[in-house]
């Protein structure tokens, strides 16, 4: 029988190639989007998360059967964390009476290699304190010092432990909610096209995410993986960050991390 999938960041990217998936199968896919998406809400808000998830819930009849979270920014700023992290965090935990109604619910977000990069602890630890307030203050302070670029992996970081927390806390596992994190390496999107285009960039790229296994990614690759953790037939994985990164992962930290 066809599902209500709900995929945020729908418009592009991977969210795109992971709807295009969807609906192949026969799935009714609500896309949530700041701009074109059949919901379009700003997730860097608490109200436009709030805003986004009576919207999902009423266009699928209360009954969720999936939600993947792609919306995100690469952008060096403090949307990093309002997004990436709370826009994430907060619209699945808003959603999660929705989730419960189904019959097999599945949760993925998309995180990233870089989550398991240098980052802010203290943003990290406020982000999962569930401290807005205190996260931004630690973001902005970074975006003060130059440590701008640290907010995405803190970003990627803090939503990898909350999923792993979250994926056994009351109300998920023992509800059948499995709850999985997809981290890919370098993607190839048009946003990205004037990187590889730069030999200086791609060598920088190549040093920091190396990908022996095929090299990079398309929207594609990410989206197969997602389309199985989100399916009926994954019933016991769950608090998993799964790496869809050509071997980066383990070619970065070692075998002995695991």
């Amino acid at each position: 029988m066809p599902r209500n999938v709900v995929v945020t960041g729908s418009g592009s990217g991977i969210g795109a190639a992971l709807t295009a998936l969807f609906r192949d199968r026969g799935d009714r896919v609500i896309g949530v989007d700041l701009h074109g998406g059949d919901i379009e809400a700003d997730l860097s808000t608490p109200d436009g998360r709030a805003a986004a998830a009576s919207a999902a819930a009423d266009a699928a009849g209360g009954v969720v059967d999936a939600i993947v979270t792609c919306a995100g920014t690469s952008v060096p700023g403090t949307a990093m964390i309002t997004v990436n992290y709370f826009g994430t965090t907060e619209f699945l935990t808003a959603m999660r009476p929705a989730l419960a109604a189904a019959e097999q619910p599945r949760v993925v977000a998309i995180g990233s290699i870089s989550g398991t990069r240098a980052h802010d602890p203290e943003v990290v630890a406020a982000c999962l304190a569930g401290d807005e307030t205190t996260a931004l203050h630690h973001a902005e302070l970074a975006v003060a010092d130059g440590r701008a670029r640290q907010l995405y992996p803190s970003s990627k970081a803090a939503l990898a432990q909350w999923a792993r927390r979250t994926a056994v806390a009351e109300g998920w596992a023992d509800a059948g909610i499995p709850a999985n994190v997809v981290a890919p390496g370098i993607v190839l999107t048009p946003m990205s096209a004037g990187l590889f285009d730069d030999p200086q960039m791609r060598k920088v790229m190549d040093a920091a995410v190396p990908m022996p296994l095929n090299g990079y990614l398309r929207p594609e690759d990410v989206a197969r993986a997602v389309l199985f953790l989100a399916s009926e037939d994954n019933s016991h994985i769950t608090g998993q960050v799964v790496y869809v990164d050509g071997g980066a992962e383990v070619t970065l930290r070692g075998p002995a991390d695991f």
